[in-house]
């Protein structure tokens, strides 16, 4: 393992240290840094809450900022954070009109948001909840509600947090940060594995000419291992399970997001993009908005994963609209 760090057991902190440092727009809740929030809250807004394990920068917290989310819990690295420290993030996002809480399907979070949430209303804090399940390889269709949250979730923050803007209220911020969590399917692949901090060594093994889609970002089993193939092909077979559960005759409009997993150069992530524009515009998809970089990462993991959103009037401006987070910024 060859990491910059000082301990494998302050990794999360010293990286939370660095980050408050660098950007005085987030501060942490009391002396616990993993209770990450917005240092200036907006009064009578619907406050959104998120969370989950480190080691995927810029998710979550880094979504943390104008127009997009208000907190975030923050587990170590590949694990979830607390319910005593979402119901701390909860209780200061709370500015009178509820919290939505935004994070994805794994069973660690489940549990604490929904214990967070229980505490929550017993204090007088209304609190709804959408899980993102945007993986398309974790489960077949119909089941949808077993897939687990992968990058398709920034779609999800970025709808909410420009409806939140609006002041819309928590029904009506929950009803179309659901929505857009509906219309967005992911695929990923991977080409190497990462480390966890405190283990030392690779979770999993992959050959040097092997490559893995639909591998999770925790490193879960995908749903083929085959020789490497070209770019193009592998986004052709990537896209596949995507184009099998949209139609774009109706609805042609989507947003686009390539996304590296750590270690990928944004050269190929522009040249996955390059085929996947083919593909979907070839399937009759008309492509709105573009979003190519890291957005939810696994460490040092090589690969890369594309979430198409399926857009529709009222998804349209908000995927368009302005934010102003550390880690993403659209005017």
């Amino acid at each position: 393992m060859k990491k910059f760090l000082n301990t494998p057991e302050s990794f999360v902190d010293d990286m939370l240290e660095g980050i408050y440092l660098a950007h005085p727009e987030v501060s942490p809740v009391g002396e616990d840094l993993r209770c990450f929030v917005r240092t200036k809250p907006v009064k009578g807004k619907v406050g959104l809450v998120t969370g989950g394990g480190s080691g995927h920068l810029p998710l979550f917290l880094g979504y943390v900022g104008d127009n997009m989310l208000d907190g975030a819990g923050v587990g170590g690295v590949f694990q979830s954070p607390s319910s005593e420290q979402i119901l701390e993030v909860t209780r200061h996002v709370d500015q009178g009109a509820g919290v939505l809480y935004v994070y994805g399907n794994y069973s660690g979070d489940l549990m604490n948001f929904d214990m967070a949430g229980e505490l929550a209303e017993i204090e007088g804090i209304a609190t709804m909840t959408v899980v993102g399940n945007d993986d398309v390889a974790s489960s077949k269709p119909g089941e949808e509600h077993k897939r687990r949250g992968v990058a398709g979730i920034f779609f999800v923050y970025k709808a909410a947090g420009a409806a939140a803007a609006q002041m819309m209220s928590l029904a009506e911020v929950a009803r179309i940060a659901q929505k857009a969590s509906d219309r967005t399917r992911t695929i990923g692949v991977a080409l190497s594995a990462c480390i966890v901090p405190e283990v030392g060594k690779a979770g999993f093994s992959i050959g040097e000419t092997e490559m893995e889609i639909g591998m999770g970002i925790h490193g879960e089993p995908g749903i083929s291992r085959t020789e490497l193939l070209s770019a193009d092909d592998t986004v052709d077979r990537m896209l596949e399970r995507v184009l099998a559960e949209q139609s774009y005759e109706a609805e042609p409009e989507v947003a686009v997001l390539v996304n590296g997993l750590g270690a990928t150069p944004l050269e190929e992530l522009y040249i996955i993009y390059r085929r996947a524009a083919q593909v979907l515009e070839g399937a009759g998809a008309k492509i709105k908005h573009v979003f190519v970089g890291e957005f939810a990462t696994s460490m040092e993991m090589a690969g890369a994963s594309i979430s198409v959103l399926q857009l529709d009037d009222e998804l349209e401006p908000l995927i368009a609209a302005s934010a102003d987070t550390p880690f993403f910024k659209k005017s």
